[in-house]
């Protein structure tokens, strides 16, 4: 199988603190592959190694290989700027700009000298299924929008970007069971034309929205495989154990 995105026996230590211990992923394309373990396993220190956001704390060193476009993103000479625009990220709490709807996304844009900012800014409100709430108060705040509607708002920045890869860290942890619903809806609209990976606690949300699905304990990533075996018929006895809820 080819990958769009692939660790190779990546390592990460916060100062003495070994956080990721030889993870080996492949993220095929155009699917949705969810990360699952208990809090504190290493899902979200996984993702941020895939657009290197974790290079932005000073007491992190990491071994090993990330490959996108069969390249290690790691190499000295790759423009960490570029990186992260074609690999896009959605925080797990919203965080719009304070500015207007309409500033939130034509900022990254605008800071890249694209042209026709305003067509994006329509393309981008309607792939995040936002465009018919606000398209009559674009130049409000915001910070006006609901908490969904925020989070919506973030993703349409992403989009704007164009990104390949899509990484979501807990993107409805904080949102209500209807934002919720509209977020995973607007991610299985997505799934043709974006590779996405979303750190996840909710078991239902992963069986629901993921093609593949990988199991992190402790900073090891134990199993991978696609999502109904995972669930239905894990390897591991850790796996099983977390998914029916015996810890974590």
């Amino acid at each position: 199988m080819s990958y769009k995105i692939e660790s190779r026996n990546l390592n990460l230590w916060y100062g003495s603190t070994h956080a990721l211990k030889g993870v080996t992923l492949g993220i095929p394309e155009s699917t949705i592959t969810a990360l699952i373990g208990p809090s504190g396993c290493g899902k979200s220190t996984f993702i941020r190694c895939l657009n290197r956001m974790n290079d932005l704390i000073d007491i992190v060193r990491i071994e090993g290989e990330v490959l996108y476009d069969n390249k290690n993103i790691y190499d000295k000479d790759v423009d960490v700027v570029e990186l992260r625009k074609r690999i896009g990220m959605v925080f797990q709490k919203p965080n719009p700009f304070p500015m207007s709807i309409f500033d939130n996304i034509a900022y990254g844009p605008r800071i890249h000298g694209m042209s026709n900012v305003d067509k994006i800014v329509e393309r981008s409100l309607n792939d995040a299924a936002l465009w018919e709430e606000v398209s009559d108060r674009l130049d409000s705040p915001a910070m006006g929008l609901s908490g969904g509607q925020q989070q919506r708002l973030c993703i349409a920045r992403t989009l704007a970007m164009r990104p390949e890869v899509i990484l979501f860290d807990e993107p409805c942890s904080a949102l209500d069971p209807i934002s919720t619903s509209k977020i995973e809806g607007l991610m299985d609209e997505l799934r043709s034309e974006y590779t996405q990976i979303i750190v996840t606690h909710n078991m239902q949300q992963a069986a629901r929205v993921s093609e593949y699905t990988a199991f992190f304990l402790l900073g090891e990533m134990l199993e991978v495989g696609r999502t109904k075996e995972i669930f239905e018929n894990p390897r591991e006895k850790s796996t099983e154990d977390y998914i029916t809820g015996r810890f974590g």
